[in-house]
């Protein structure tokens, strides 16, 4: 079921930053299309860059580049800035994670083995983000585009607001 305004398919949403899971199974499942993705395509996974994804897969919120880093030098990868950068832009760069722009922050993909245009639900009170597949050609952005004569090569959707586990306190 897609949404004709805004493009994001409820099908095939992922929400697993909102649901309860075998989180175990969640963080294996995605280092390990990580890994095969890599093998596949040549990609050098250091083992700085697959501690970085391991992080993000277990937070299911955002990570910013020091606080990753602040990880890092407790599981002994080093303290300078750049060995967080150079991981995450290798990982950004090759979709394995994304950036999310609101919190200068970075999530670990919810779809790593497919070519998408990723929408982000950010809940404000505790960071938590879920990711689903946006299709910005098909909803009103697109169709606003093609009426200019614009062509869009890539998107980021960022929308802000409670997650359920936080419902309750927004109410309070």
């Amino acid at each position: 079921m897609t949404s004709k305004a805004d493009g994001i398919s409820a099908e095939t949403a992922s929400l697993i930053g909102f649901e309860k899971h075998d989180h175990d199974a969640c963080v294996a499942e995605g280092l390990a299309a990580v890994e095969a993705r890599c093998a596949a395509e040549g990609l050098r996974l250091t083992p700085v860059r697959r501690k970085v994804l391991e992080f993000l897969l277990q937070e299911h919120r955002a990570l910013g580049a020091y606080a990753i880093l602040d990880l890092l030098r407790d599981e002994g990868f080093g303290s300078q800035p750049p060995v967080a950068y150079r991981a995450l832009d290798f990982l950004a760069e090759h979709g394995f994670v994304h950036k999310i722009e609101r919190l200068n922050a970075f999530v670990a993909c919810s779809h790593p083995g497919e070519t998408h245009s990723p929408a982000f639900m950010i809940c404000r009170l505790c960071d938590a983000v879920a990711e689903a597949q946006s299709m910005p050609a098909k909803g009103a952005l697109g169709t606003a585009a093609r009426a200019a004569g614009f062509h869009i090569e890539k998107t980021v959707v960022e929308a802000e607001g409670v997650c359920p586990s936080c419902a309750d306190k927004a109410n309070a």
